[in-house]
């Protein structure tokens, strides 16, 4: 964990100085102030203000930083020292740090994605190997030095694992990559369409990209692969060509990167078996393992079954789709886990930031307007680490509610549908046979079997109805005289006292009992 203030101290006076000293929040990432949007970044994001010029757009950034939880605005003077500025971070507690007018935006992204990634790099004590990060941007520095151009090593997925030094002599995109920790959509596009990406999948060469017209500077893309499969690539940022004996150098750099990154594969696997375990653990039963290192949010809590297309059968396909659209939608790093065959996820039960119960409420209603076979199913809140197998239990059982229960949908929470959760349990512990062991109900069962009536769906319409003849009738699709004419028949064939609260719900528990899925 590293917080703001931290971050400076990492960077030194020589840059930054903090102006408003507000709330000592973890550091989580790095983001550029976009003032059209009409957020400022996510929780935990120290935001830079390089486009902003006036005070009061200042003050707009300010308070859409603070409405994001960020964890800080870093801007140049005057506009760092402005009164209203000053004013307006000390009023929402959130921290506003100087950046020196000689100082360089595109150093300060490289210099604070560094303390960043370092901060954050695994160590031995997860994986009991030494921490690979280190030697990648190690070896990123070497590469520049080669090439003579400040460089990136990315995986197959264009994600940023290193960089050099030097990256202030580059272009936007390459800053943009570096503060995103991944090529944004653009760029991306624009390097599909010279056909680099079909090239780097198909094989080994190195790969050439002249100047774009929109300023892209050239750029020199080396594969980095082992037996046959891309496990990433590195990207240098130069003014040319490149002469034949630096790049036989660079390919013997990226043999030696492909061990790198396999070791990565492999310690990013142990950590995030270590990980679910440790929330496995927790869900399952009381544990001594803690906030932190189960790395949870601040409390309380939700616990959610989350359920998709393929069932239990594809549980891992399952868990990889709900990682990928939780990350795809802003959630950094899911706290996804399967107990038994179903997956859970745990969620903050306040705020709206990705990685909480509003958030993925939202994201669920978005998507199962294209794909509604995605669902989710919300415990009741978990105030302490130890109702956290309370709340997991309660969503198992509601997921398994989900199109049975009265309140449909593709979000299902506790207490709104706790009704159906009770009767649910009360049906689930008793053999039907022992339920329908008398009153009206087996009778009008045989008689609807019978003569092909329809007295059991009436008297269920009548009771959820409450005795409202409209609205009972409006729920079977027929005239409220007909209902009314049904009720006098059926009351012909069997003995039914509906003016008892108890008939009304033994009635309403057996014909739980009689509901497929119950």
């Amino acid at each position: 964990m590293i917080t703001v203030a931290g971050m400076v101290d990492a960077v030194g006076a020589a840059l930054l100085k903090i102006v408003v000293s507000a709330n000592e929040a973890e550091v989580r990432d790095v983001t550029l102030a976009e003032l059209d949007e009409a957020s400022a970044g996510q929780s935990g994001d120290l935001v830079l203000g390089a486009g902003i010029a006036t005070p009061d757009q200042a003050v707009v950034v300010i308070e859409r930083s603070a409405k994001a939880a960020a964890a800080g605005l870093v801007l140049k003077p005057p506009l760092a020292s402005h009164p209203d500025v000053m004013s307006s971070a000390a009023d929402r507690n959130l921290t506003l740090v100087e950046l020196q007018s000689h100082g360089s935006w595109a150093q300060l992204v490289w210099l604070l994605r560094g303390v960043i990634d370092r901060a954050a790099a695994p160590g031995s004590a997860e994986t009991g190997e030494p921490g690979v990060y280190d030697e990648l941007f190690a070896l990123a520095d070497a590469t520049a030095a080669i090439v003579d151009a400040p460089v990136t090593i990315e995986d197959a997925q264009s994600r940023v694992l290193a960089y050099s030094s030097r990256q202030d002599r580059t272009d936007p995109a390459r800053v943009s990559t570096i503060v995103g920790r991944r090529a944004p959509g653009d760029v991306i596009a624009h390097f599909r369409s010279r056909g680099v990406f079909r090239k780097l999948t198909k094989g080994s060469e190195l790969i050439f990209v002249p100047q774009g017209p929109d300023g892209t500077l050239p750029r020199l893309v080396i594969p980095i692969r082992a037996g046959g499969e891309l496990l990433g690539s590195i990207w240098a940022v130069v003014e040319g060509p490149v002469p034949d004996d630096r790049l036989r150098d660079l390919q013997g750099v990226a043999s030696g990167l492909a061990l790198h990154l396999l070791r990565l594969r492999v310690q990013a696997d142990v950590a995030r078996r270590v990980s679910a375990e440790r929330l496995r653990a927790a869900l399952r039963a009381p544990s001594r393992i803690g906030q932190e290192e189960l790395g949870l949010p601040k409390g309380p809590w939700r616990v959610v079954a989350l359920g998709a297309h393929g069932g239990t059968g594809e549980m891992v396909h399952n868990l990889a789709l709900w990682e990928s659209i939780t990350r795809r939608h802003g959630w950094r790093q899911p706290l996804i886990a399967d107990v038994g065959d179903v997956l859970f996820a745990v969620l903050a039960d306040g705020g709206e930031v990705p990685g909480s119960w509003l958030w993925m409420e939202g994201l669920i209603h978005d998507i199962a307007a294209h794909d509604p076979g995605l669902c989710a199913a919300s415990g009741s809140v978990a105030m302490d680490l130890t109702d956290l197998p309370r709340s997991r239990a309660e969503a198992a059982e509601l997921l398994t509610l989900h199109g049975s229960a009265r309140q449909r949908g593709s979000v299902l929470r506790f207490e709104d549908v706790w009704a159906e959760v009770v009767v649910h349990r009360v049906v689930a512990a008793v053999p039907q046979v022992d339920l329908l062991v008398g009153g009206p109900l087996p009778d009008l069962v045989a008689h609807d079997r019978k003569h092909g009536t329809d007295y059991v769906a009436t008297v269920a319409a009548w009771l959820e109805q409450q005795g409202d003849p409209k609205k009972a009738a409006r729920e079977l699709h027929v005239h409220p005289n007909t209902l009314r004419h049904r009720m006098r028949r059926l009351a012909e064939v069997v003995h039914i006292d509906l003016e008892s609260p108890r008939t009304r719900l033994a009635l309403q528990i057996q014909l739980a009992a009689l509901r497929p899925g119950s």
